[in-house]
């Protein structure tokens, strides 16, 4: 008798605490309008620039349905498959929760026995943790939720806000991406569809494994006829397998794009709440021609890359591999590559600023710089031949040369100053591209060129706003510095021309002013092209990643017939534009130094594509009235050999 009155004292105290415990959860709790509008997670749209949706990370929010709007078979199916005694328990489910504790003790588990409305509020409060203390804060919080609110109301929650996979939260959101469609339109087949997804969604959601989903609802519809939630007939009629669900949006290799912009986004926003619309550079016509000519180009067993922008440096295209579902390396912007004769550009940009012009006479020779002896690819040596064929025909002997008479220091120099940020190495093999480099910043530097010698800077990011209007960024038009004198980037422009129209660069023809240049590295691990039109700039790298050879891999082969496939439909309605050949060097013979950074010998601006005037590099003294010189000090001042940034991928991926 003694220990059955203590037994009821002992069970009165439990009741009194968890009386206590409930009514100071129940105090606690925010309102229903605030658990309506409580953030599970930031969710984040990438739009192309022409506002289409590119990708949607982190979750997904359809309508909030009322209650009443919520189709009957979808509570029905919900209540049948997660919690038959909804409708009777005062939040905690003490047969369930008895046998869940029965086989928690068999089998050393903490799970099973949830109520819908301990699963609300572990949603709302709580971790997924599975322990036991957080089982009893989930059994308080749930008989404060049903102390606190109706039934409904716990129902018009928990449906609204649960997570069903596929990133959707919410039968609405579940519905829409899985079926097309809105919740309040749910058949039979659809509702047991979503209600048999709570239990795993990573497991269940269509998006993951569709037979399973149709799997777990068959099980879903019998549950609910035991159950007595939809007669036998009902249940014997119904067909999951006719159940078609929604095309997915087509996200594959965009993806190596919208991962580059997610990386950028914390850097131009701290707006970690509110779901958020990011607007991008992308011209999805132009990143659908750059899938075709990867994908098509790339010889068997190699892996390709592309880079497209704008002369100003807005990113239009972007491929990272041949296929992002296989890899997700991105190749175009974490790899680092040798890029062979592409790396000429600083080479010749270099010795055109010294003085050099294209008609040059120079001489393919045996050369000798120590005991190396640089050697053309086809072995020969062809004697005297202007600089301008010399390009043309990419022989290594006369770049060389040229890397020694301005000095290799210079040539790593220029390098830098077009945006070269990897450690570039100043051996005269240097001349012939032995230093790694990234195919996105090889793409800038020609930009670069491009644009006439102004400074292209690459970016992706227009404006970011929330979903409620607000905007957080938008990007303003940049001064960029002038990093060669105009005359420069002329003459290096028809020496690239001259590439396309009967060097190396031939495949690159379609038909409209080209000019580029190929990139071949030993042994044929690497193949680049690199080129623009007047308005479009592109870059493609071509290797394993591995690093192997790859016979008969050349720039001059697929990565130049994947530059043309591209250019051709990237570029199809746009007119042709002239290339910025004919630029002299004004008369007076001044020294090209003051010209290059910002004046004109005459000591007037030096006037950009837009026609103004071009701001001089931060630091030039030009920018407190002075006339700038190029010279040792100055240099180290604004072109700095930057360190090598730590890699975004392995070096060399598998």
């Amino acid at each position: 008798m003694t220990l059955l009155k203590i037994g009821v004292a002992g069970g009165l105290f439990v009741a009194l605490l968890v009386a206590i415990a409930v009514a100071i959860a129940m105090a606690s709790l925010p309102s229903y309008q605030q658990m309506m509008r409580s953030p599970i997670g930031q969710s984040v749209q990438v739009r192309a620039a022409d506002g289409s949706v590119l990708v949607a990370v982190g979750p997904s929010y359809g309508d909030w349905l009322p209650y009443a709007e919520i189709p009957k078979t979808m509570v029905d199916a919900m209540i049948g498959v997660e919690d038959r005694r909804f409708y009777s328990h005062p939040g905690v489910d003490p047969i369930g929760t008895a046998r869940a504790l029965v086989t928690n003790i068999r089998t050393g588990s903490t799970q099973g026995g949830s109520t819908i409305t301990q699963q609300l509020a572990r949603n709302l409060f709580l971790t997924s943790k599975q322990t036991y203390g957080r089982k009893v804060r989930e059994a308080i919080l749930a008989m404060a939720l049903e102390q606190r609110f109706t039934k409904e109301q716990i129902l018009e929650l928990y449906l609204n806000r649960v997570y069903f996979g596929g990133g959707a939260y919410g039968i609405d959101a579940a519905s829409r991406t899985f079926f097309g469609h809105g919740a309040k339109t749910l058949e039979l087949e659809e509702a047991a569809i979503i209600a048999g997804l709570v239990k795993a969604p990573s497991r269940y959601a269509p998006s993951s494994d569709p037979q399973k989903a149709k799997n777990r609802a068959k099980t879903v519809i019998a549950v609910m006829a035991d159950a007595g939630k939809i007669t036998p007939a009902e249940a014997a009629a119904a067909d999951v397998d006719r159940v078609a669900f929604a095309p997915r949006a087509r996200q594959n290799n965009v993806r190596y794009f919208t991962d580059w912009v997610l990386a950028e986004l914390e850097t131009l926003t701290d707006e970690t709440v509110e779901p958020l619309i990011v607007t991008t550079t992308l011209m999805p016509s132009m990143q659908r021609a750059a899938e075709v000519a990867i994908r098509s180009q790339a010889p068997e067993g190699v892996q390709g890359a592309l880079v497209a922008m704008s002369t100003d440096g807005a990113v239009r295209a972007m491929m990272g591999g041949k296929d992002y579902v296989s890899s997700i390396y991105n190749r175009a912007v974490a790899a680092r590559r040798q890029p062979g004769s592409a790396f000429k550009l600083f080479v010749y940009l270099a010795a055109l600023e010294d003085g050099v012009e294209p008609d040059d006479v120079v001489i393919d020779e045996p050369v000798s710089f120590g005991n190396w002896s640089p050697k053309n690819s086809d072995g020969q040596f062809r004697g005297e031949m202007t600089v301008r064929e010399a390009f043309a025909r990419s022989v290594n002997t006369v770049a060389v040369q040229l890397a020694a008479r301005v000095g290799f220091d210079t040539v790593a120099d220029m390098a830098r100053r077009f945006g070269i940020s990897t450690r570039i190495d100043r051996q005269p093999a240097m001349a012939l591209g032995t230093s790694d480099v990234t195919l996105l910043e090889m793409t800038t530097a020609y930009a670069s060129v491009a644009r006439g010698g102004v400074e292209a800077r690459p970016y992706a990011i227009t404006r970011i706003a929330t979903t409620r209007g607000r905007t957080l960024y938008t990007r303003e038009a940049e001064e960029p510095r002038m990093l060669v004198a105009p005359w420069v980037a002329a003459k290096m422009t028809e020496l690239m021309k001259s590439v396309v129209d009967s060097g190396t660069g031939r495949a690159a023809a379609i038909g409209r002013p080209i000019a580029g240049k190929t990139g071949t590295t030993s042994s044929n691990k690497d193949g680049w092209f690199l080129g623009f039109t007047g308005d479009l700039v592109a870059g493609v790298w071509m290797g394993r990643d591995d690093a192997r050879r790859v016979p008969g891999l050349a720039g001059g082969g697929p990565p130049t017939r994947a530059f043309a496939l591209f250019m051709r439909a990237a570029t199809k309605g746009m007119p042709a534009q002239d290339l910025q050949t004919d630029l002299a060097l004004p008369e007076g013979g001044g020294e090209p130094d003051a010209e290059t950074y910002g004046l004109t010998p005459d000591g007037e601006p030096v006037l950009g594509p837009d026609g103004q005037p071009l701001p001089p590099p931060a630091g030039d003294p030009a920018a407190q009235g002075g006339q700038p010189r190029l010279d040792g000090e100055w240099l180290d001042g604004v072109i700095k050999d930057t360190p090598e940034p730590a890699s975004a991928g392995p070096s060399n991926p598998v």
